[in-house]
């Protein structure tokens, strides 16, 4: 989302720099909201002075320059270390040129650092602490070193000898993203949330360190630049034209059932009825976005109708601003050029959010280079604004024709290095200048109550990171006995962090009056949840009867936590009630992998009182084992829904799941999307036409990849299933609709199949029923009844190139076992008969629409003489050329 081309500063910049400015601050506004007004014709770039001449902000509030270029160059991101010094990443190689290959991979990317040496707040002195690095994005200071990332790897940076140059530096992970992707759609930041783990934007992983090492955790990639937490610990993520979404649930959560279909609380869109929180009022015309040239997307007086770029979440916790402020949502949309504020409420059944201000926004300029790329929460207790100031900040890849033209036109390739760093102040506003210095664990535990949330954050980190057992004590009578939920908060997971957390501790908090502390004993809660004697697990259990819409949700994820044949029956007594809340739903179902077929039966027993709650569950539970390709557990749903000894509420539910799975039919709580706000058009053009959205100026100015073919959703099954066939062929709704079904499920010889799969004989599907057992004795443990496999234990079956090779391949592994990317296969050859693993190749070689063919016990004798003098097991790449030569 950033801008164009390096330049070398004519000024000769030395590793480190000191300079100084005179005070410069934005006037204070004379009209508020102020009227749309043409920016300097021809946006050229202006002086820090007179760019601080273009801002509108509401009474009382104004900006202060605390860093310019030559200073600060092509900033992206910062953070903050205890001593005060302001840390950067710096983005020169973000779209050096309209006619540069993307991504642009010079090495010329940099982590700075600035001090204001003579603590007048206006930085002076920088020290470029790493340099010759490709596209980094993200940025934390630790304890131990400083973590950056420059994708695919992210890397622990350290200043051996305290000059604020990087030394040394070791990987944490080559998972941080790809090298290979686009600036806008790869991993970024490394937010230290209130539950100690650092998440990102755009990433698949997370990271945390604990007893001193880096954990790296798989979650789902979610939000585009930025990350933020409010003050219970929930993240914030947001993208494009969407300002808020917030994770209720904890998106990691999510990643434990590869079989759902869909994530509800984790990032949930906020809005109000009307969603006019995304609409956008910026201070002047906006002609250079994407898509300005369609009908809609820009008012008549020419400002953008809703946010576009939306990016930089950040909750405002510090402490020298106007107390309306505090716990306020602000966002940065450098294609408006401006920042705006959102307020969240609590409405009784979820949060709500809202424009602070219904025509005007926070921060709004008339320069068309302002772009607010990042915001934070400064030690100072102000809000900072990075401004990257640029012309250019669409990525390369999606510029259309209309926005090169007007990039061309206006001239707004050049200049680049430059970059600028506000302070939000007010009136009433003095600065705190205190930085932390050589804090004890005792005063660290102090600062927890401190009432800007940079201190306390800061605070929790420090006592994590240095593991500061000698103040469980403290942390303990906070965490119990705090006049601020805030502070009983953080002592709680600061005990967590530093693995000190009692069970007394977890239990008393579940009985908090604060519902944020509830929720938060509800996660701390997991770690004792497999101990059947665990006095935890009853105290859980009493939440089932908490009213808070939050804990319900929480207490769906977590319940998942307890081991199988224990789950089951909460989860049950949860869905009854609260199904009708989607995300407690599919939190409930992310817990349930390999239990949804027990669940769902619990529900159907009995003639139970058709409710909201009860078609809801299950709907979302046959669709979560439709989904999961398991042969017998879709059978058995087919069936049920096909018995007409049901009731037909219950036979509609189940259908319906079906339909989910195989159709893409809505589920039971999905919203209709809804767009940022603008109005629909009474004569909107045809799609060519000018001011359609493929009209003239539409087109991608640059080559784009082809984009993937769609994909057909079907069901393989083993054999047909004969009652849902029967069912098909009766007139009525319920045979329409499972004849619909029927079209997407495939099973061997079905008819008006292009390729036939030939079904199993007699004796395959003996071997087939026979390697089941195999399997769920000896396999299913670490590949899991789906087949999808755990991350760090076993990879996925489905789909698995070596699965599903030329027969030879796959008993390879089996006799000999095999060292791969994700821990060590062992060899069960001399545990397990040829009979048995030929049984247990053919079922995973055809479960889960698998299309293997069944592998015979000659086979597997065949290999075993082969390799009957090999000791070590197989590697991925020796096995795969084994693969390679077969085909």
């Amino acid at each position: 989302m950033f801008l164009a081309r390096f330049r070398i500063i004519a000024l000769c910049l030395a590793a480190t720099v000191v300079t100084g400015f005179a005070y410069q601050s934005s006037p204070s506004s004379t009209q508020w909201p102020p009227p749309v007004q043409p920016g300097p014709e021809g946006s050229p770039a202006l002086s820090p002075a007179d760019a601080l001449k273009t801002f509108s902000m509401p009474p009382g509030y104004h900006l202060e320059l605390v860093a310019s270029e030559p200073l600060i160059q092509d900033p992206i991101v910062i953070d903050w270390d205890p001593q005060g010094r302001l840390w950067a990443v710096e983005m020169p190689g973000f779209v050096p040129n309209l006619s540069a290959v993307e991504p642009n991979l010079d090495p010329i990317g940099r982590v700075v650092v600035l001090e204001d040496t003579d603590n007048d707040g206006k930085m002076d002195k920088r020290t470029v602490f790493a340099d010759g690095l490709v596209l980094p994005r993200a940025l934390k200071v630790l304890d131990r070193g400083v973590l950056v990332g420059e994708p695919p790897n992210a890397w622990l940076m350290h200043d051996t000898n305290g000059d604020l140059r990087m030394d040394t530096k070791e990987l944490v992970t080559n998972q941080y993203g790809r090298r290979e992707a686009r600036v806008e759609q790869n991993a970024n930041d490394f937010h230290w949330g209130l539950d100690n783990w650092m998440h990102t934007a755009n990433g698949e992983v997370m990271l945390r360190l604990k007893d001193g090492k880096f954990e790296v955790q798989k979650t789902l990639m979610r939000g585009e630049w930025g990350a933020t937490h409010d003050e219970a610990g929930r993240i914030i993520r947001n993208t494009n034209e969407s300002s808020v979404h917030v994770d209720f649930v904890p998106t990691p959560y999510y990643n434990r059932n590869p079989n759902l279909l869909r994530t509800r609380g984790s990032y949930e869109a906020l809005r109000d009825d009307a969603n006019t929180v995304n609409l956008v009022w910026p201070a002047r015309p906006n002609p250079g976005t994407n898509r300005a040239y369609q009908a809609g997307i820009d008012r008549p007086d020419g400002t953008l109708f809703h946010f576009t770029s939306v990016c930089a979440p950040l909750v405002f916790r510090g402490d020298r601003l106007p107390a309306e402020l505090n716990g306020n949502v602000f966002v940065a949309e450098p294609a408006a050029n401006v920042v705006s504020r959102i307020i969240i409420s609590d409405d009784g059944t979820t949060l709500r959010a809202r424009k602070a201000y219904q025509q005007g926004e926070f921060v709004a300029s008339t320069d068309e280079r302002f772009r607010p790329v990042y915001l934070s929460n400064a030690p100072d207790g102000t809000l900072y604004i990075v401004d990257m100031y640029r012309g250019v900040i669409q990525q390369r890849a999606d510029i259309t024709e209309y926005l090169r033209d007007h990039i061309v036109k206006t001239r707004l390739e050049t200049p680049t290095g430059l970059g600028r760093i506000y302070r939000v102040v007010h009136a009433t506003t003095r600065r705190d200048p205190k930085r932390m210095t050589t804090e004890s664990p005792a005063e660290l535990v102090d600062l927890l109550s401190h009432p800007n949330g940079w201190w306390s954050d800061t605070a929790q980190r420090l006592l994590v990171e240095r593991g500061a057992v000698t103040a469980v004590p403290a942390l303990t009578t906070l965490a119990v006995g705090a006049p601020d939920w805030r502070t009983r908060l953080h002592a709680l997971w600061t005990l967590d962090g530093v693995d000190r957390i009692e069970a007394a501790t977890v239990i008393k908090a579940l009985e908090d009056p604060s519902r944020e502390v509830r929720v938060s004993a509800i996660r701390l809660s997991e770690r004792w949840l497999g101990e059947a004697s665990s006095p935890v697990q009853a105290a859980i259990l009493k939440r089932l009867e908490d009213t808070d819409w939050n804990v319900h949700q929480q207490l769906a994820a977590s319940l998942g936590t307890l081991p199988a044949g224990q789950r089951e029956a909460p989860i049950v007594a949860l869905l009854e009630r609260y199904a009708s809340d989607a995300i407690v739903v599919d939190a409930a179902l992310s817990g349930l992998r390999g239990s949804e077929p027990a669940v769902l039966a619990s529900l159907l027993q009995g003639n139970g009182e058709q409710t909201p709650q009860r078609e809801t569950a299950i709907t979302m539970l046959a669709a979560t084992i439709v989904r999961g390709g398991q042969d017998v557990a879709i059978q058995s749903v087919l069936a049920s829904l096909s018995d007409a000894t049901r009731p037909g509420w219950v036979r509609s539910a189940l259908l319906r799941g079906a339909e989910v799975a195989v159709l893409g039919t809505p589920m039971p709580g999905t919203p209709a999307g809804r767009r940022g706000g603008a109005p629909a058009l009474a004569n909107a053009p045809c799609p060519t036409c000018p001011g359609g959205r493929a009209g003239p100026g539409g087109a991608y100015a640059f080559p784009q990849a082809p984009p993937p073919p769609p994909v057909r959703r079907v069901v393989r099954l083993n054999r047909e299933p004969v009652t849902l066939s029967a069912l098909a062929a009766t007139v009525g709704d319920l045979g329409t609709r499972a004849a619909s079904v029927l079209a997407r499920v495939e099973w061997p010889g079905k008819p008006g199949l292009a390729a036939p799969l030939p079904p199993l004989t007699a004796d395959e599907q003996k071997r087939f029923d026979a390697g089941q057992e195999v399997f769920k004795n000896i396999c299913q443990a670490c590949h899991q009844p789906d087949g999808r496999g755990q991350e760090k234990i076993a990879p996925s079956l489905v789909g698995s190139v070596l699965a599903l090779a030329a027969p030879d391949i796959p008993a390879r592994i089996l006799l000999n076992g095999k060292e791969g990317p994700i821990g060590l296969m062992p060899p069960v050859g001399s545990v397990l008969t040829d009979d048995q693993i030929a049984g247990v190749l053919t079922y995973v070689r055809r479960e889960w629409g698998q299309p293997g063919t069944p592998v015979e016990a000659a086979t597997v004798a065949s290999v075993r003489a082969l390799t009957a003098g090999r000791t070590r097991p197989w590697t991925h790449d020796e096995l795969m050329a084994l693969a390679a030569a077969r085909q």
